[in-house]
């Protein structure tokens, strides 16, 4: 969460109402020092790009707010630069409200959203009207050529603030090309699910759990919601924890793997974990069965969480370092102590934003997370030499990811003379 967004909408009333529920401590930090140079991370840049609809609040002459669906070809929203977006104004019922209303009030609000995937961005903008006759070059860049509907005007709007908001509440809902593509998905799968002998119940664990959710997170990566099978509180556990799983293998085999509990433990009626497919021969084995045979209701009996990675429980302050995967306890322990109002930095390495989970939500926590993407037009590298030489004498370093992240971390701290019982791991291959 930006200082930008926090000081526009955290007005007193605001402030008021945060106080009486008792979340005023939790995002009072995020008001603390000056407003930062907002930029659109490549992340939200490719976000923007892959909308083909958004919602545009402006404010009118007496006061009221105006909300306008508007809707084009996937791309029709564009990012001319880290600070400024724009678009092309289509013919529609020639009302007018919306261009009426920034002529006397400069101020915007969009809401984009991600309904598969359950994301939404809120930006905060000035905008200002671009015409033609005055502006043929700039309106020629919001124009979209193979979109013949007609362009009675562009819209450049000045990025002041943004912020991605809680997957919570959000139905998912499918565009014709989306559903169509998801058949294609499951008619490919269906004869090797339809194959296998699939026990009634895997695993002969004393906590039975039912798969209550699933959500595809990245193209490669899902996430499953566990519940007690008999709707019963589950077992507590500490943010670094982990669950072993049974998988039912092609061959008919039960195997079984270990995956984080990715959330904060607050709540005793819920497990959740993700799990990255790796194609068959990367050496991981079991990820794709998990994939194809897991489906809403499959029954699986394990054993309570256990934890080799636990985050300390008393106040020093901690460092958390994730690469790919290795995000899932990391994010469990930065919600953690988020909530208990500890001290920390999060920085999450990946090759893009589309193949790394839990982007949106981390970038939810005030001004703790920074992320590296290595396969973007931008390319952005950690410098794990120059973090580490910036600590406290007391931070706690987590780390967890692929062995080559895990072992300059390591090296890099024993290099600074800090102590190996100050660096936690945990090895992703």
């Amino acid at each position: 969460m930006a200082r930008a967004f926090a000081k526009i909408s955290f007005t007193p009333d605001v402030q008021a109402v945060q106080a009486e529920m008792g979340s005023r401590m939790a995002y009072r930090t995020a008001e603390l020092g000056e407003t930062e140079t907002v930029a659109l991370s490549a992340f939200e840049q490719t976000f923007i790009a892959e909308r083909d609809s958004f919602y545009q609040a402006t404010v009118s002459q007496t006061g009221w707010p105006y909300v306008q669906h508007r809707g084009g070809p996937m791309g029709f929203l564009k990012v001319l630069d880290e600070q400024t977006i724009g678009y092309a104004d289509f013919s529609g019922n020639r009302q007018y409200i919306s261009v009426g209303n920034l002529r006397g009030d400069d101020r915007v609000s969009l809401l984009l959203m991600d309904y598969p995937q359950r994301q939404r961005l809120k930006i905060w903008g000035r905008a200002r009207v671009v015409d033609e006759r005055s502006e043929p070059e700039l309106l020629a860049k919001l124009e979209l050529p193979d979109f013949r509907a007609p362009v009675e005007r562009g819209v450049l709007i000045q990025v002041e603030a943004f912020d991605w908001n809680c997957p919570k509440y959000i139905t998912p809902r499918y565009s014709q090309n989306e559903v169509e593509a998801l058949l294609v998905q499951a008619r490919q799968q269906q004869p090797m699910v339809a194959a296998q002998q699939i026990p009634a119940v895997l695993g002969n664990g004393a906590l039975p759990l039912t798969i209550s959710g699933i959500r595809q997170l990245t193209p490669r990566i899902r996430a499953y919601e566990l519940r007690h099978a008999h709707g019963d509180p589950l077992p507590t556990y500490r943010a670094g924890a982990h669950i072993r799983v049974p998988i039912a293998l092609s061959d008919g085999s039960i195997t079984s793997r270990t995956y984080s509990l990715t959330d904060a433990s607050d709540d005793p009626g819920c497990y959740h974990i993700a799990v990255l497919r790796v194609a068959d021969g990367e050496g991981e084995g079991g990820s794709s069965a998990l994939h194809d045979g897991w489906q809403i209701g499959t029954r699986l009996n394990v054993e309570a969480p256990e934890n080799y990675f636990p985050l300390h429980d008393d106040e020093r302050p901690a460092l958390l370092i994730a690469g790919g995967i290795g995000i899932t306890p990391i994010k469990a322990m930065a919600e953690t102590l988020a909530a208990r109002g500890t001290e920390f930095q999060l920085h999450y390495t990946g090759r893009s934003p589309h193949q790394m989970a839990f982007v949106e939500d981390l970038r939810r926590l005030p001004n703790r997370c920074l992320f590296y993407f290595s396969q973007t037009h931008n390319p952005s590298r950690l410098d794990v030499s120059a973090l580490l030489s910036r600590l406290s004498a007391d931070t706690v370093i987590y780390v967890c990811g692929p062995t080559r992240l895990i072992d300059s971390v390591r090296q890099t701290a024993r290099q600074l003379g800090i102590a190996d019982e100050r660096v936690q791991f945990e090895s992703f291959i």
